[in-house]
């Protein structure tokens, strides 16, 4: 399941089209299901079982420009059952034998298990995860709960808290104060947090819409960027010359974690924003990250215990900010679906744990299939 209706729809393109090239098609046959922006689900008109990498965005290309009533509509059946899928082939006036009006040729098809590869808002916030619920369908990833936590920044915060987990200082800011008394929100944060901070939108990834700030004008001007993409936003101390650790958690209720990686963003860049992360060719990764034994340990350890705080299952990535000057670690945010390109942070720290792509594709989905009858042997 890729696309999706969020500002990280180009991302999960690709994050998808790596998946598709990266399973073992002697034990997968991949079914297609593409949300579109506007939150129609489609399938490819051709069968998928020999798309490469590139079949993917090609056959993402074509479905844009399609005509609507060409396409294979699909819907989740919302109930438990043999036949997960339902397939609309519609048929314009003239096309059905009885010339009656449009009508749709309905075709099910059964799934084994769901591999949403949705990042941000309506895939990774829970909502695809419930309807996969509704379904009985065996899925990747997290659950609902889990989902929704990860996804929003201010409720991944408290439960942070509530574990002891360190992270930097922040305060919840909602998008309608900010527009209606900006004067007060101004002093609330300043008087908090102080200055420096960096403004993010509380449901989104990939740095969409997070800006730095070091002063009044630029927290204006960060708050009414962040406002743009959500109504509730995290503003955070900034760690002072912070170091961005990241790792990779792999597993269900014991989980395991990869070793530790480095972001070296773009000399250009304060941090690792948007632009950094898919634009600039000068970032660079550094795998193991370049620390102290015992500091690798301690990251690993949190890594694993944020994974547990939400309850979440299969995959996560847990991001870190370190003080250089201290070695103090605060940990940043928990991604359920971290990006999955071949060169995105979540598969190469697996690889350099010595868990190549397609194996970890294995896992992942055996991890689903694991979840799944734990929760149907509980609810019976």
């Amino acid at each position: 399941m890729f696309g999706g209706r969020s500002g990280e729809h180009e991302v999960s393109l690709a994050s998808a089209a790596s998946v598709i090239a990266n399973l073992d098609r002697s034990r997968y046959e991949p079914v297609l299901i593409r949300i579109d922006k506007d939150g129609r689900w489609t399938l490819p008109d051709r069968p998928p079982v020999s798309f490469s990498a590139a079949d993917v965005i090609e056959q993402v290309k074509l479905d844009s420009t399609r005509s609507s009533r060409a396409s294979r509509e699909v819907h989740v059946a919302a109930q438990p059952g043999p036949e997960t899928l339902v397939a609309l082939d519609r048929m314009s006036p003239g096309e059905s034998p009885a010339d009656d009006g449009e009508t749709a040729r309905v075709t099910r098809i059964g799934i084994d298990v769901f591999f949403p590869v949705l990042h941000g808002p309506y895939g990774e916030d829970g909502t695809v995860q419930g309807l996969l619920e509704l379904a009985g369908a065996a899925y990747v990833g997290a659950g609902v709960a889990a989902s929704a936590i990860g996804m929003d920044k201010a409720l991944m915060k408290s439960v942070f808290a509530e574990r002891a987990l360190p992270g930097p200082a922040h305060v919840t800011v909602i998008a309608r104060d900010w527009h209606e008394q900006p004067e007060a929100v101004i002093a609330r944060i300043t008087g908090t947090l102080g200055l420096p901070v960096f403004v993010k939108p509380a449901n989104l990834g990939s740095s969409v819409g997070i800006s730095k700030a070091g002063d009044r004008a630029q927290l204006e001007a960060a708050l009414t960027l962040a406002a743009e993409f959500d109504r509730k936003l995290v503003v955070e101390a900034a760690v002072p010359n912070a170091r961005e650790i990241e790792v990779a958690v792999l597993g269900n209720d014991r989980p395991e974690a990869s070793v530790p990686g480095e972001i070296l963003p773009s000399p250009s860049r304060e941090f690792y924003s948007y632009e950094a992360k898919y634009l600039d060719s000068d970032s660079t990764l550094l795998i193991p990250a370049p620390l102290e034994p015992d500091q690798a340990d301690e990251i690993r350890r949190l890594a694993m215990e944020a994974f547990l705080a939400i309850d979440c299952a299969g995959m996560a990535r847990v991001d870190f900010l370190m003080d250089r000057a201290t070695g103090r670690i605060c940990i940043s945010e928990i991604n359920t679906i971290p990006g999955f390109t071949t060169i995105s942070m979540y598969p190469k720290l697996w690889a350099a744990s010595g868990l190549d792509y397609p194996a970890l594709l294995d896992r992942l989905i055996q991890l689903a299939f694991e979840r799944h009858a734990e929760r149907y042997l509980w609810a019976k």
